[in-house]
């Protein structure tokens, strides 16, 4: 049955790719190359530590708490894979992000899942002026009401030693800072 369905999609494969113009070809090929945004997102491979500080409430001091990130290219560099690891009010906490640019609509991808919740979380963000952030932006669902809140992350390069993540989600009209990471590589 495995040999079947393989030999099925291998003719599908290369009957599609027969039928596309070499204009279509061509695009394919630019989209499936890793480039320059690729590269930058690459340049934050290894091992980070990080500092995350955390407003609950606006009118309350904020939570802080450490934890570590792992950062590599996956699938012949086309995304990044950070791993991360620490804790959230003394329990274990665990996430995993995939980030990638897609280059057919200039924009960079991503996804984050973790233990304390059940959702994904996707974004979509561009390369600001600077040419140092990146500003994502998306939705997520809120737990208390399970609607979904619009949030925005903005990931700065500071130099190739330091990082830093801010994170604002918007109730009502309202955007309130929820999150400030700052990841330092480790040596």
């Amino acid at each position: 049955m495995k040999k079947l369905i393989l030999l099925s999609v291998t003719v599908l494969c290369a009957h599609f790719a027969h039928a596309q113009s070499d204009a279509d070809q061509k695009a394919w090929m630019a989209y499936a190359t890793p480039g320059d945004m690729q590269q930058k997102l690459a340049a934050s491979n290894g091992n980070w530590t990080e500092e995350t500080t955390m407003w609950m409430q606006p009118d309350q001091p904020p939570m802080k708490s450490k934890g570590t990130a792992k950062n590599e290219m996956i699938l012949g560099g086309r995304y990044q894979k950070s791993t991360f690891k620490g804790d959230f009010m003394g329990m274990p906490f665990e996430g995993i992000s995939i980030t990638g640019y897609d280059n057919a609509r200039k924009v960079f991808v991503n996804s984050w899942i973790d233990n304390m919740g059940t959702g994904i979380m996707n974004s979509e963000g561009v390369m600001l002026p600077d040419g140092k952030s990146i500003e994502f932006r998306g939705k997520t669902t809120d737990p208390s009401t399970g609607n979904l809140m619009e949030f925005r992350e903005v990931m700065t390069f500071i130099d190739k030693d330091h990082q830093k993540m801010e994170m604002y989600m918007t109730q009502g009209v309202t955007e309130m800072k929820t999150m400030e990471v700052a990841f330092t590589r480790s040596k």
